[in-house]
């Protein structure tokens, strides 16, 4: 038997007890704190998100400094189109444009409590008209209420000038801004992702396309295949200048770079009469892999979609220019188109998007979400309503996260893989701003 040294073992054993029962001691303890973190957590998003304030950002790029008032890119009155003949007409159909310039308008809620919402608006020539429904119309009826209260509180604001027949452009971007930060504050209440939200995702990638341009006919081409190499299998040009042989020449060799196994899409962006759109979608037709004739007609001749449709083999696109359910509605019910294109950025948001859907399902009509300037969050919102959607075919914006706008402005990368859009898994829309790279591209004193 060795020796006893008094204090060794004595020591070892005693720490290994004391060891012993600070576990059992703590470890209830610990369960019973965790218990009351989760309970507390339960507590916490049942209660009200009460708005405290609703602040407008104007977002640009590049963030040169540049007055506001200063002309816009617009061409001059009188200005023709350009075409042969009849072609050759005043030119209704350009819109605004900010001198190169991208720009958005986010929108920021923040609760009582301190958490934060993030909503956008489209707004690319006059972001201040946004900002000021905002700060002076909609903020005044929003701050004390329970953001939780979506539909009331769309309802709310789009009523405010309802009756005065503001129900379109301006007035919906700016309500689509702050629906946008409400869904993503309720997210992040929950800690659940929007597309959770709203019933669970029916697919966990979203198929894009993405617009193509070339000053070239081989530019043009090259560009086509090379969003087909990385996973494409639609692209979108632009047909809208009206000189003859010239458009339709670079349609056919786009369609031709895409094959059986892609399509491409033409949008005219509102620029031909009807009999002038159904000439051009005939000879669509005989390519037989255009995807979508998208926008062919003027702004104002909603009215004449249906014989478009009628006319054409070709799939005619609409709904851009359309902003609520209501005006939807009207198209779908004269089936005057094949498919519509809402933008979440334009059309009121998340919950009036969600509806046009729900609307077009019943029509039996697929929808794309139409992604156009503006920023990642732009992007992720219109994501997670589409793969929660059934109806949803494909999505804008491939090339939306490689630019000054997109992956940079976040921590947390988007993924895209093989021409699919991954809807992120973290609460709200799953935006982490890079608060330095946001603020680079935040117009100061707006």
């Amino acid at each position: 038997m060795r020796p006893h040294v008094p204090g060794s073992s004595d020591i070892t054993r005693r720490g290994w007890l004391a060891a012993a029962l600070a576990v059992t001691a703590v470890a209830p303890v610990s369960a019973k704190a965790q218990a009351a973190r989760d309970r507390q957590e339960r507590l916490d998003a049942t209660r009200p998100l009460v708005i405290r304030s609703v602040e407008p950002l104007i977002i640009r790029n590049p963030p040169t400094p540049i007055g506001f008032d200063e002309p816009l890119d617009l061409p001059s009155a009188g200005d023709m189109t350009g075409g042969v003949g009849l072609w050759n007409r005043l030119d209704h159909a350009s819109p605004t444009r900010f001198k190169g310039f991208e720009q958005a308008v986010l929108v920021k809620i923040t609760t009582e409590s301190g958490l934060v919402g993030w909503g956008e608006c489209h707004a690319p020539s006059a972001p201040r008209m946004h900002q000021r429904v905002i700060t002076d119309l909609f903020a005044p009826l929003l701050r004390g209420q329970d953001a939780r209260r979506i539909n009331a509180l769309w309802e709310r604001l789009f009523t405010t000038e309802r009756v005065r027949g503001y129900s379109t452009g301006v007035q919906l971007e700016a309500l689509a801004g702050v629906d946008l930060a409400m869904w993503d504050l309720l997210g992040k209440a929950v800690g659940l992702p929007v597309y959770q939200l709203l019933g669970g995702r029916y697919r966990a990638a979203q198929p894009l396309y993405r617009g193509i341009g070339g000053a070239t006919l081989d530019a043009l081409v090259a560009d086509a295949r090379a969003a087909k190499a990385s996973g494409m299998q639609m692209v979108k040009m632009g047909y809208r200048k009206g000189k003859g042989s010239e458009d339709i020449e670079r349609v056919s060799a786009v369609s031709e770079a895409m094959g059986r196994q892609g399509q491409v899409a033409v949008d005219s962006l509102g620029a031909f009469k009807l009999y002038e759109a159904i000439q051009a979608g005939r000879r669509f037709d005989r390519l037989g892999n255009v995807g979508w004739f998208e926008d062919a007609l003027l702004p104002d001749d909603q009215a004449s979609y249906p014989k478009l449709a009628e006319a054409l083999e070709t799939p005619v696109c609409a709904g851009e220019m359309l902003n609520n359910r209501f005006q939807i509605r009207d198209l779908l019910a004269t089936r005057g188109a094949d498919i519509i294109n809402p933008d979440v950025c334009r059309a009121g948001g998340i919950t009036e998007c969600q509806r046009i859907a729900a609307l077009a399902e019943a029509f039996n009509v697929p929808w794309s979400p139409h992604v156009s300037t503006g920023t990642i969050l732009y992007f992720s919102a219109s994501l997670h309503l589409a793969v929660a959607t059934p109806n949803c075919v494909i999505m804008e914006g491939g090339n939306k996260l490689n630019g000054p706008l997109g992956n940079v402005l976040v921590r947390t990368p988007l993924r895209l893989e093989q021409g699919t859009a991954v809807v992120p898994e973290g609460p709200g829309f799953g935006i982490d701003w890079n608060e330095e790279a946001l603020a680079n591209v935040t117009v100061a004193g707006a």
